[in-house]
């Protein structure tokens, strides 16, 4: 139990992770990462939303759609679910850390097609986990979205200081440093538990 624990931990962190190794994600990655507050609260924002959905959507799964075999239907159930989710987040957002909201921009109702977090609704199904190991690996999965982004947030903030040719300043040197970025992760692969 505590090997697979850790599995899932590290492989929603780093073999796994759903921006640098499965590429999911990348419209917030890519325009949320300029400065590492806003990228922060992007990643806050995404784990949330990817721990309550693996609930909700394994609650669905279980409870509706497989019992009505319904199964087919998936897709569309999960998305309705997120999107829910993700309107509920964006409203407290906005009452409560407003300042956030405005830098989230068009952003934050973009997770409700984030295709990491129907990403791993999907695989919590595909791997047939049950409630706990949905959840924990959906805080996974979010927990490694916010390491990629803050991660290479940082990068760009410190690129934005550095000196480069001018052809490849701004998005150019961000999608080469966003490439190596997931070279570094993918050497991850080759990590084994147990």
């Amino acid at each position: 139990m505590i090997g697979e624990i850790v599995g899932i931990l590290l492989a929603g962190l780093l073999t796994e992770n759903f921006i640098l190794v499965k590429f999911y994600g990348i419209c917030p990655f890519m325009g949320v990462s300029k400065k590492m507050d806003t990228a922060l609260g992007m990643g806050m924002a995404v784990t949330f939303v990817m721990g309550i959905a693996s609930a909700a959507c394994w609650a669905v799964n279980a409870l509706l759609l497989v019992p009505l075999e319904l199964e087919y239907m998936q897709t569309v159930a999960f998305i309705l679910v997120i999107a829910s989710i993700v309107q509920v987040v964006e409203m407290f957002l906005k009452k409560s850390v407003p300042a956030l909201y405005q830098a989230l921009g068009v952003y934050l109702p973009l997770i409700t097609t984030n295709c990491a977090v129907l990403g791993v609704a999907l695989v919590n199904v595909q791997e047939g986990y049950g409630f706990f190991f949905s959840v924990l690996n959906g805080v996974a999965g979010g927990a490694g979205f916010t390491l990629a982004i803050v991660l290479f947030s940082s990068i760009r903030e410190r690129m934005e200081e550095g000196d480069c040719p001018k052809s490849f300043r701004g998005f150019p040197i961000a999608l080469m440093a966003a490439g190596l970025l997931a070279l570094a992760f993918m050497g991850f692969s080759g990590l084994k538990i147990g």
